[in-house]
């Protein structure tokens, strides 16, 4: 039997003589009618409420204005389908028929996480940027093993050279090189003797008792992540009213700044010989904070809506099949 569904603004002369169409006709087109009603649940429906009344049968769609023949030629091709698809044993199809007259464990999972995915996002957010401070605690605490740990996990994902990184528990919050030029601050080689050619030596150096211990990410990742859940916490409560932000002040604020100050410092990290007009320069602690900042807070407002938009979707799909099974289900029992 065909599935019908009559999507409606509100009760009406209009809607009523729809109805009153297609039950005069079941018996020569046997179906079974899904009717919702978007005053009652606007979420359900994801047609514009000016385009209402809209009347879906199988994969037909009949919009505003449709006359009872229109509902007949609908019909009628939709039976016909139906009919083919089914003498051939067309798997996919009886499939997708089972699909839509069942709710799995699947579309229960969904229905949840349309509802919940920021709380989700944000706690995940808080561990993976939280885990990093841990490693230094551990350290500092002498429980090495999960603290060693952790810095081989986020080793994957970032360099934690220590002339990049923040440090824990020691004289100095950074140990930045000679070429940064920070008043006040040792510099890595003052510290531990550490070279800055010495790539491999500054990365797999985590710390003493005296220098501290380094966070497991660097300077300009702990700004990234932190401001992504920061603007994760922002945005969760007032998510339907943020909209998102325009591609281009994306990549001006975000990318440009980061790109510039990263890809910069890129020959300072050279053991080659370089040609006289290429600069040589290596970023602050607090330029990495800044751009990693302003890359991870916008990157944040420019995706985050879109990813709104995705869970409506899917969520207007789940209740819109929840009330198809239910109501269809209640037709059979009746």
């Amino acid at each position: 039997m065909i599935t019908v569904t009559l999507f409606i603004l509100e009760h009406s002369e209009e809607s009523e003589r729809i109805l009153a169409d297609l039950e005069s006709l079941k018996s020569a087109y046997p179906h079974q009618l899904v009717l919702l009603n978007y005053s009652q649940d606007p979420d359900m429906i994801s047609y514009d409420p000016s385009s209402l009344p809209v009347l879906e049968v199988g994969p037909f769609r009949l919009k505003k204005q449709f006359t009872r023949q229109d509902i007949q030629v609908a019909l009628g091709a939709a039976q016909d389908r139906q009919a083919v698809l089914q003498q051939v044993g067309d798997t996919h199809y009886l499939e997708r028929k089972e699909r839509g007259h069942t709710i799995s464990s699947a579309d229960r999972f969904s229905y949840w996480f349309t509802k919940h995915y920021m709380a989700v996002f944000n706690s995940l957010l808080f561990i993976y940027a939280g885990l990093p401070f841990l490693a230094p605690v551990l350290m500092k605490v002498n429980v090495q093993a999960p603290a060693r740990l952790i810095y081989d996990f986020y080793s994957i994902m970032c360099h934690q050279l220590a002339f990049r990184s923040w440090f824990l528990f020691g004289e100095q919050s950074a140990y930045p090189t000679a070429l940064a030029g920070v008043p006040g601050l040792l510099t890595l080689a003052q510290a531990t003797g550490i070279k800055v050619t010495d790539l491999a030596a500054a990365r797999a150096f985590i710390g003493n008792p005296q220098i501290g211990y380094k966070v497991a990410y660097c300077e300009r990742d702990v700004a990234i992540y932190a401001s992504i859940l920061l603007f994760g916490l922002i945005y969760a409560p007032f998510r339907s009213k943020i909209k998102s932000l325009p591609w281009y002040l994306w990549v001006i604020i975000a990318l440009v700044p980061m790109g510039i100050d990263g890809v910069s410092q890129l020959p300072d990290l050279l053991t080659i010989s370089l040609p006289a007009w290429i600069p040589i320069r290596e970023s602050t602690p607090f330029l990495r904070t800044l751009t990693g900042f302003l890359f991870g807070f916008f990157t944040a407002w420019y995706g985050f809506p879109y990813i709104y938009e995705s869970m409506e979707d899917t969520k207007r799909l789940m209740k819109y099949k929840t009330a198809v099974v239910t109501q269809t289900a209640q037709l059979e029992k009746g």
